[in-house]
């Protein structure tokens, strides 16, 4: 069992002790679960290998003690906590589908559950509808229909992964499958590869070796829970998490053809196929054909040249003006990981960091980066421990004596400074003129009316301090939609501010989305790609970042953490004097 199963297992435990309550101490225990699971999702090396090492001990992993040490073992060993079975017989494991849903955490399913009997989601939304639920204490007409809205939410993300599953399922199924002798490639395509924030099945491209051995290999991948298919050129698995992958085993001739197809999408494979079809020709994923003769199928770029167009990044193949421009040879240069220089977003231990600003400033500098923003919490999100008027000032003056610890990086003093109901900022001016600079974002009543949220946003804009708008929407990938409002007003005002808008990294997120970046890109608004860091290991976000902000045509120039220090200080809005 891999860390992020027995994470899952504690975070399930932790849920179950909440909706049980059946002892005043659960509830400290799930804060420990909780605390546990979250260690151990985002651990850098195997359970299993610490479990099975004689000098090292699973204690040594922050939140865990010796109790819940035993049960990692257990889960490692047999692959089950008994504690857990146990828990799981008195509730019906369905209410851990309902906690799921945004907005209804394990109180309100207890409530649904003793009150009306609720077990299902079809039931919760039988009773939403029916008007049941404004009856309980608590809520009302408008928490109904907030719960039907996330509903919608919920199930349209049914069957789909979030873009870092994908990739990180694809990581490790390509090490795996290259163990196999002869092997030369392993490419992920479809909507992977393309950077989609939500993935349906997964695609994997394989030459070399024999076949039929690598078949044998890959359906022995520890997490594959059935076999769909296994052929000479196919093999399809269902995993634990009910991802399905594909594999393909391919001749190297006509890998090229193959990569394009199975990469997509569709309406850009459809156009190419039209285009090859005007000129008599077949494509296919075997390759581009004129009768029974190959023209290309070795690369990708062999395919495109054959049709009289330059190479196309795949995150740009959606049919939407790519073919036109790469026919003219005016395709946008889009912005490459290697071109960021710093990260404008992160979180320390004065709010909910797990990390100094030390410890963050020295783990930038071994990604190459030039400067980072060092962005803690204001008072209004009490959740992640945020920082009041005194506590701000400490915390600047905590990152200028960073600065002088760590050499070769520029370290500035920011903050994730709440958007409040009214559009007010969570800092009055003479606080936030002290910061390098402020980010301002909103973290609550995200439910508003359009024009409200509009003019709450609007409203912010208009502060002199606040230079860029941090996760813009609102939204959670497969969890939460983005909150209303006019994009079309509020970023006419941000570009007319001066204000530069996040696209945020973290790939619960990733707002700006691709759709939104491409208009802050078309209307000339600069964007800065971040991370949202709360520990060290999520630097690694920047590549999710970096694939929306190509989904959404930026190049270098647009991007503003691709400029050294000075330029990207002198590109922000000029602070009042």
């Amino acid at each position: 069992m891999g860390n992020r199963e027995v994470a899952a297992v504690f975070e399930e435990i932790g849920a179950i002790l909440r909706i049980l309550q059946e002892d005043p101490k659960w509830q400290f225990k799930a804060v420990a679960y909780d605390r546990a699971k979250r260690s151990i999702e985002s651990y850098p090396e195997r359970l299993e290998d610490i479990a099975r090492d004689p000098n090292r001990k699973l204690t040594e992993i922050p939140g865990v003690g010796a109790d819940l040490a035993a049960k990692i073992k257990e889960l490692i060993e047999t692959g089950q906590s008994q504690y857990h079975q146990d828990l799981l017989k008195k509730i019906p494991r369905s209410l851990l589908e309902i906690i799921q849903v945004q907005g209804i955490g394990p109180q309100k399913a207890r409530l649904f559950y003793r009150e009306l009997g609720i077990q299902t989601l079809d039931q919760l939304r039988a009773a939403a509808q029916a008007g049941r639920l404004r009856e309980l204490a608590g809520m009302s007409e408008k928490s109904e229909q907030n719960i039907l809205k996330a509903l919608e939410v919920f199930e349209r993300a049914t069957g789909r992964f979030r873009l870092d599953t994908a990739y990180d399922t694809a990581q490790e199924l390509a090490a795996y499958i290259r163990e196999v002798k002869g092997v030369e490639r392993v490419e992920p395509a479809g909507s992977l590869r393309r950077g989609r924030e939500t993935v349906g099945d997964l695609d994997l491209l394989v030459t070399g070796g024999d076949p039929a051995r690598a078949a044998d290999h890959l359906v022995k991948f520890p997490r594959v829970a059935q076999v769909l298919v296994k052929g000479e050129d196919k093999v399809s698995v269902k995993l634990a998490n009910d991802m399905q992958v594909d594999v393909r085993l391919l001749d190297p001739e006509s890998f090229g053809a193959a990569l394009q197809y199975f990469t997509g999408s569709k309406e850009h494979n459809v156009a190419l196929r039209e285009r090859a079809k005007r000129r008599g020709w077949k494509l296919s994923e075997y390759g581009l054909f004129e009768g029974d003769k190959v023209i290309a199928s070795r690369t990708e770029e062999q395919i495109y040249k054959q049709l009289g167009l330059a190479w196309i990044p795949p995150e740009i193949r959606e049919n939407m003006g790519e073919i036109e421009l790469a026919e003219k040879g005016d395709l946008p240069h889009l912005v490459e990981l290697e071109d960021i220089r710093g990260d404008l977003q992160m979180h320390t231990t004065a709010s909910d960091g797990r990390n100094s600003v030390e410890e963050m400033a020295d783990e930038a500098k071994k990604l190459g980066y030039k400067y980072i923003l060092i962005t803690d919490h204001s008072k209004a999100v009490t959740i992640a421990n945020g920082l009041d008027d005194q506590r701000a000032l400490e915390n600047i003056a905590r990152i200028k004596a960073a600065r002088k610890k760590v050499k070769g990086i520029e370290i500035w003093a920011g903050a994730e400074v709440d958007i409040l109901g009214d559009g007010s900022l969570d800092y009055p001016d003479e606080i936030l003129k002290q910061f390098d600079i402020a980010l301002a974002s909103v973290h609550s009543r995200m439910t508003q009316p359009g024009e409200e949220m509009t003019e709450r946003l609007l409203k912010a804009l208009r502060n002199p301090y606040v230079r860029i708008l941090g996760h813009p929407t609102g939204r959670y990938v497969l969890r939460r939609d983005p909150f209303n409002f006019d994009h079309e007003r509020v970023f006419n005002a941000a570009k007319k501010a001066g204000v530069v808008l996040e696209v945020n990294a973290n790939p619960e997120r990733l707002d700006l989305c691709d759709r939104d970046t491409k208009l802050a890109r078309d209307k000339g608004i600069k964007v800065v790609i971040s991370t949202d860091a709360h520990q060290p290991k999520h630097f690694q976000f920047m590549r999710y970042g970096v694939m929306t902000a190509r989904r959404g045509w930026m190049e270098k120039k647009d991007v503003i953490n691709t400029y050294p220090p000075e330029k990207l200080l002198a590109s922000l809005r000029p602070a009042p004097t």
